[in-house]
């Protein structure tokens, strides 16, 4: 009897258990009065949207092809295919050609942000990057510092190259350095431009056609392969107003020891104003989309 009363208690009290509803107090109590985890910052989260960029070219190694490859190929075939013709040589040509032949490939790789942008879009993860408790630019600038890496790896590998083939900077490792840091401050700023079209469109291919229409011309008619001086006058007035020229010329200047502070001046200011208008297109395309 003891041991079958107690079975009967036991089974009472399970079911009491189960069938118990919670109160609201509780769980508000559970829920809230819990201490809640702190916001992460707009730069901490921006640092860790960039590492899952890097992340990305870890597990698809492929994705560097364009800053190695690319640019190795761009200069042996500028400089050894136009350099005779242009300059009488090509270790005069390499001179002139190597901090624009730099602009230009950067410039040029720029376009793929636009292209992962897309993609990210395409598979529905930029729906789970909205719903986060983060700051909202995180995920474009996460992409844009990422990206940073690629074109500071794909600088380094041309200016190698152009080493080894005899391009000599006169203003030295500092000259250096400092026409690559404004390239990747301009490289940055022109990024925007491929976001606001990788939220636009609805396919990678017309990112990557879009993107090409708008490059190409940017970077040829410019002084990166020949002096301006020598193209017609209404050519001239583009040419002379291009920031891919502006850029190119403050690049070259610095590498070659000099301050071009009217150059560096309109390259900064271009950067900016890019920032400024396809940064707030591309952040109002994000919210809506």
């Amino acid at each position: 009897m003891t041991t079958a009363t107690t079975k009967t208690d036991t089974a009472k009290d399970l079911d009491d258990l189960v069938l118990e509803t919670p109160k609201a107090e509780d769980l508000a109590a559970l829920l809230v009065g819990q201490e809640r985890p702190q916001r992460p910052s707009a730069i901490s989260a921006s640092v860790t949207f960039g590492w899952r960029a890097m992340l990305k070219i870890k597990h698809v190694p492929e994705q560097l092809f364009d800053v190695t490859a690319f640019p190795i190929m761009m200069v042996l075939m500028y400089t050894y295919l136009f350099g005779g013709a242009l300059a009488g040589s090509t270790q005069e040509y390499i001179q002139f050609l190597l901090p624009g032949i730099l602009t230009m490939s950067i410039v040029m790789i720029t376009m793929y942000t636009g292209v992962a942008v897309n993609t990210d879009i395409s598979k529905g993860v930029f729906d789970r990057f909205r719903t986060l408790p983060i700051w909202r630019p995180a995920p474009m600038v996460g992409y844009l510092l990422g990206d940073l890496i690629r074109y500071g790896l794909g600088s380094a590998v041309m200016l190698a190259v152009g080493m080894l083939i005899g391009y000599r900077p006169d203003g030295g490792f500092v000259g250096v350095v400092l026409g690559v840091a404004l390239l990747l401050v301009f490289a940055f700023s022109f990024s925007w431009v491929w976001t606001m079209f990788g939220l636009m469109l609805r396919t990678e291919k017309s990112v990557m056609g879009v993107s090409m229409m708008i490059i190409f011309p940017l970077t040829f008619l410019s002084n990166i392969f020949v002096d301006p001086k020598t193209m017609p006058g209404w050519l001239q007035a583009f040419v002379n107003n291009s920031p891919v020229t502006h850029v190119a010329s403050a690049v070259r200047e610095l590498m070659a020891g000099n301050w071009p502070a009217a150059d560096i001046a309109w390259s900064l200011g271009w950067s900016v104003a890019l920032v400024t208008i396809f940064g707030t297109i591309t952040m109002r395309l994000y919210n809506r989309k």
